[in-house]
């Protein structure tokens, strides 16, 4: 947003992401960009200042004057010069999660890798992250100081190609390459060495701006990620605006802590301003309450936000991960800015269906008109109550041309949440597996999605899920026993005894009147049980065929009474003995019905 304030130029906030493997200069980069810090900056965890690695997202900005293409946007008349704010991602693996939240508010990434090691495991998570959350990126090849001078054009020539080709199946094919040493002799060095490339990056970056999607309206969504109070005044949390908009007196929502604050000033990088929003880098001081209870979590219009025990989300599988994708499963979910364990169960359109995919759903966000995207399909396929579903033992992986073309169908999850978590509807699902071996050389984000349903009753298993039509078919085989007419077994030519169907113990007035089929080719219907040893009666409407008759009857003259020698037996009769009459039995059972019923196929 501008600033509102009269005295000050009006200026446009552009965030840049600043992502990468641990120690490829990152941090050391935005340093050399920044001209002033906010208050997150840089790295306020004593750990990571000594080992100069970045344990939290960094904040830190800096201001130029308004680049021409957006002089020239009709969007971008009235403003007076470009901000743009640097979100230092962490590179530790195990901090993925972090990664993902500062990813959700990123206008252009900045992809940073050492031109010395290439791209590496979290280089490539960094990529997809980017992939998943951002329109558009700029890769930097650091370290650039650390190559002998008469090698170093050939090597970042090199490195440079080895990208682009890594980069040509992504939605950054052909996006810039520079390269540039943020910090000549290491972390350990004076610095008085000046960094090398810096005002080309700038160049660079300006050139790379567009005029981001800037919405005041709907509700206010914050992400705080620093939290502090200031005696006499109240709390002050600083974050970025993700939606909506919000101004001095207004109320606002902790979720986290169940209460609503007044907003009592607004400040963007040390300036007060009566207001601010979407895309906004701000510190908003609000009425006092301890800050260590909110260190990082969102902020937003009273009422705004759920917290969900369950939900449902669209899904699609990340090429790169190797595993399955398995029902029952944990993964780690990432939604809003929160990571927590759920159990996973997938499913899809019932055998021989497709989607008609409506081409007014919301499209991810790329506020960028020439990005492109990886999967042209929206995330945020329509779900409905109202239709039946498949239940998947797994993801389904769609069929492959020889290219490696070819699309997944479509498919979606129940996420069921070990605890509550609060976010925002249609906001970025990803989900990892983060307790995979950190230097193992695999990806770990397994699936994106978007979050279609949101379940706030903690009894949702019992009031909601009901409600999911996702069933599973069942197929179940038995035989026709053969006795003699005059047992009683078969008392005419509509009525067939059965067997091998049900266990002993099951309730057969569950199947009563479902629909069976003989391998013969007659269709019949369950009449009820037969007897205490789970045998069951079948009525055959249409009457048994004359050679079904015969088989039967054969089968049974065959039987001797107890202890008779039997006779060898000829050919033909053992081909007619090693041919049961089956029983074939078909339906489904919706997976969430209390009532556990069967359903005719």
């Amino acid at each position: 947003m501008a600033d509102s304030s009269n005295n000050h130029p009006k200026t446009l906030n552009f965030n840049v992401g600043v992502l990468g493997h641990v120690d490829s200069g990152k941090t050391s980069l935005a340093r050399a960009l920044s001209s002033t810090a906010s208050t997150a900056a840089f790295d306020k965890n004593p750990q990571s200042r000594e080992r100069g690695i970045t344990l939290d997202l960094g904040f830190s900005s800096f201001n130029v004057d308004l680049p021409e293409q957006l002089r020239e946007d009709p969007g971008g008349h009235g403003y007076d010069n470009l901000q743009f704010t640097l979100v230092d991602c962490p590179g530790h693996a195990s901090l993925i999660r972090t990664i993902i939240g500062g990813a959700q508010i990123i206008d252009l990434m900045m992809l940073v890798v050492d031109v010395v090691k290439g791209i590496q495991t979290q280089t490539a998570e960094c990529l997809l992250i980017g992939e998943l959350t951002c329109p558009r990126m700029v890769v930097i090849l650091n370290k650039t100081d650390l190559l002998p001078p008469n090698k170093r054009q050939t090597a970042i020539d090199k490195m440079t190609k080895r990208l682009h080709k890594t980069l040509e199946n992504t939605r950054f094919k052909d996006c810039p390459v520079i390269a540039l040493s943020a910090k000549p002799g290491g972390p350990e060095a004076p610095d008085t060495d000046e960094p090398h490339g810096v005002p080309e990056l700038i160049e660079l970056l300006k050139s790379q701006t567009y005029l981001p999607h800037r919405d005041p309206g709907g509700a206010l969504l914050m992400a705080v990620d620093h939290c502090f109070s200031i005696r006499g005044q109240g709390t002050v949390m600083t974050g970025t605006i993700l939606q909506g908009a919000l101004a001095v007196n207004d109320t606002v929502e902790i979720p986290a802590l169940k209460v609503t604050k007044k907003v009592k000033s607004v400040q963007m990088f040390r300036r007060p301003v009566a207001g601010a929003m979407q895309g906004d880098r701000v510190g908003v001081c609000v009425t006092q309450f301890d800050p260590k209870l909110l260190e990082r979590g969102v902020v937003c219009t009273p009422g705004s936000l759920h917290t969900l025990h369950a939900a449902l989300i669209s899904v699609r599988k990340i090429g790169y991960f190797k595993g399955s994708l398995a029902t029952r499963a944990k993964f780690h979910i990432t939604v809003g800015h929160e990571t927590v364990m759920a159990r996973v169960t997938f499913f899809g359109l019932p055998p021989g269906e497709t989607h008609q995919t409506s081409t007014t759903e919301p499209q991810l966000p790329t506020s960028d008109p020439h990005a492109s995207e990886p999967d042209l399909r929206p995330l945020d396929t329509p779900f409905s109550f109202d239709r039946e579903y498949f239940h998947q033992d797994e993801y389904v992986i769609g069929q492959r041309e020889a290219g490696g073309a070819g699309q997944d169908p479509e498919q979606w999850a129940l996420l069921e949440f070990e605890r509550p978590v609060t976010c925002p509807t249609l906001c970025l699902v990803i989900g990892s597996k983060l307790d995979t071996d950190i230097h193992a050389n695999a990806c770990r984000l397994a699936f994106q999605g978007r979050l279609l349903e949101g379940f706030e009753e903690k009894s949702y298993s019992e009031t909601t899920l009901p409600r999911l039509l996702i069933y599973k078919t069942k197929h179940k085989e038995g035989q026709v026993e053969r006795s003699p007419p005059s047992s009683g077994q078969v008392t005419d030519d509509y009525t067939v005894i059965g067997r091998n169907l049900f266990k002993k113990e099951t309730n057969l007035q569950l199947f009563v009147g479902l629909k069976v089929t003989l391998s013969t080719g007659e269709a019949g219907v369950i009449e009820g049980g037969f007897g205490q040893s789970g045998k069951f009666k079948i009525r055959v409407p249409e009457g048994l065929s004359l050679e079904t008759k015969q088989l039967l009857s054969s089968s049974a003259k065959k039987r001797v009474k107890g202890g008779a020698k039997r006779e060898p037996a000829k050919e033909d009769d053992a081909k007619t003995d090693s041919q049961p009459i089956c029983i074939n039995l078909r339906f489904k059972r919706y997976v969430f019905d209390p009532h556990k019923k069967m359903v005719q196929i």
